[in-house]
């Protein structure tokens, strides 16, 4: 099957430009092809996941990735899907989260010599001559036509700076950039990015007379027309540092019930018979979303850290095994001596935002340690009571916690 009916079949396209031409591009020869990382973070979070499965799957085909990272379209800040202007990085910042997201895509790709190559475009654009980046680039934009663009539209309405509104011609000078020096001839990327990946493709038409593309990935949204990849405590890393494996599988086997087949197809590699034979008649979702979350969780952190999670997690709903690789805070008991509310406690663990989130938890009837549910806001943990191994909180029926008291 040629590698675009795959993407499709699974999901993934949400727009192409020059679709037959870019079918008979990448039937005639391994095709160099880009995917474009800012690093705003020194770790890859969700909305890096599918991106790089993308790669996978390209790469898989036999085409050739180039994983750009942006250590220079970093220091602008991309205005995409922001109503308020990004925080400006410090050029020590951005460095050091490329060194993290670096280290981090070479367990997902194969960079082995003539496979795969990874870039950084501060190589180029920091060098750049501001007056001849105008001259050669500049001119082949329209103002009118960019400011139409979705990527800008809600920054207009806040006052979108003079800093942003370069973002497009810096994207776009990359791909040309990498079709110069590689020979790239496609750019992938969010649905988000469609403008600005269709800017650079049209500007090497007109520069190099040469035939460019562009593809776009669909966004996973969730019940309210948001980006996926959110949790009460933040972004879905892909550290485990910053999320563990376990929260990482209880994000997915939590999903809800009419995106879990969409989430198999997008973000596992089982075949797609497979995946249809989860949602026969009289299939139970449930299995759907266990098979979902290991896959999710073996593909970014091991098969043996996607089983511990899953075992932990049988063993919690079973009523009490061992719960060794559930996340754990240890707190000292000096900590106890003047604030030992289940709320304040709550909080520090990160099962609840704020002590109000906490609160709010507690008089709903949500919050339990071990089978016992919180009944008052005032309710305090007795230390003396808590065993070594520490004691569980729960959050509902899903948001486990292991409490640990260190003395």
């Amino acid at each position: 099957m040629h590698i675009l009916d795959t993407l499709k079949e699974r999901g993934y396209i949400a727009q192409v430009v020059y679709e037959e031409d870019l079918y008979k591009q990448l039937e005639r020869e391994p095709t160099a092809f880009y995917v474009g990382f800012d690093p705003t973070a020194d770790s890859m979070h969700f909305g890096h996941y599918i991106p790089v499965l993308v790669i996978k799957h390209l790469q898989q085909a036999g085409h050739k990735p180039i994983v750009l990272m942006g250590g220079g379209t970093a220091m602008v800040a991309d205005p995409t899907g922001k109503t308020e202007l990004r925080p400006t990085l410090s050029i020590e910042e951005i460095e050091r989260n490329v060194e993290g997201v670096r280290a981090q895509m070479g367990r997902f790709i194969d960079f082995s010599e003539g496979n795969a190559v990874m870039v950084n475009n501060a190589d180029w654009l920091l060098k750049l001559n501001y007056v001849g980046f105008l001259r050669e680039v500049g001119a082949h934009f329209s103002v009118n036509r960019m400011l139409t663009a979705e990527c800008y539209k809600q920054r207009m309405e806040k006052g979108l700076t003079f800093l942003e509104f370069n973002y497009m011609l810096m994207q776009a000078y990359d791909y040309l950039e990498l079709f110069r020096r590689y020979g790239c001839r496609l750019q992938v990327g969010g649905d988000d990015q469609w403008s600005n990946i269709l800017a650079g493709a049209d500007l090497i038409r007109r520069k190099e007379r040469q035939d460019a593309f562009a593809l776009t990935i669909k966004l996973l949204l969730n019940s309210d027309g948001e980006k996926m990849g959110k949790t009460a405590k933040g972004a879905v890393w892909l550290d485990p540092n910053r999320m563990s494996p376990y929260d990482f599988y209880q994000y997915w086997r939590n999903q809800p019930d009419d995106k879990v087949r969409d989430c198999l197809n997008l973000l596992t590699f089982l075949p797609l018979p497979e995946i249809a034979r989860l949602f026969e008649p009289g299939a139970n979702i449930n299995d759907a979303k266990r098979v979902l979350a290991f896959e999710a969780t073996a593909l970014i952190h091991g098969g043996d850290e996607a089983g511990k999670a899953q075992q932990a997690a049988a063993a919690l709903f079973a009523g009490g095994a061992d719960s060794t690789d559930v996340p754990t805070t240890a707190l000292p008991l000096s900590r106890f001596d003047n604030d030992a509310r289940v709320t304040t406690i709550l909080t520090l663990c990160g099962l609840a935002s704020s002590n109000s989130e906490a609160r709010r938890l507690v008089q709903s009837g949500s919050v339990y340690i071990g089978e016992a549910k919180v009944g008052a806001v005032d309710q305090t943990i007795d230390p003396g009571t808590v065993p070594p191994d520490g004691i569980l909180l729960r959050k509902g029926k899903k948001s486990f916690h292991r409490l640990i008291i260190q003395r």
